[in-house]
């Protein structure tokens, strides 16, 4: 089991765009996620967004730097990013992203 949250509890079924980065060191990196048109903006949606949870059997990574998207006034996506300041915190965002990504087809692309 390995899902996205906005809301705790509440899975966010719209598999995002995820662009990652990591110093040459690989001391710290980031991952920035785009949602577009996830579940969570729509307009029977009654929960509040706290933040951006990745939850697997592990546990928990969570962020709190998360930006709505509009166009004329409605939300249309989120943009997300999750830090990494070691490299054991990068390690395991690498996990959760081999359970997530099995589970929601996604495969990683190096660029070039």
């Amino acid at each position: 089991m390995a899902e996205i949250q906005f809301s705790r509890g509440l899975k966010e079924p719209v598999v995002p765009d995820i662009r990652l980065s990591r110093t040459k060191t690989g001391e710290k990196g980031s991952a920035k996620f785009y949602f577009d048109q996830p579940t969570i903006l729509g307009d029977q949606q009654t929960e509040e967004i706290t933040g951006m949870y990745l939850v697997d059997e592990e546990g928990e990574i969570d962020t709190v730097e998360v930006k709505g998207k509009f166009i004329n006034g409605k939300p249309t996506a989120i943009e997300a990013t999750v830090i990494f300041n070691s490299p054991a915190e990068w390690d395991r965002f690498m996990r959760f992203m081999e359970r997530y990504g099995s589970e929601n087809g996604l495969e990683f692309t190096k660029s070039s």
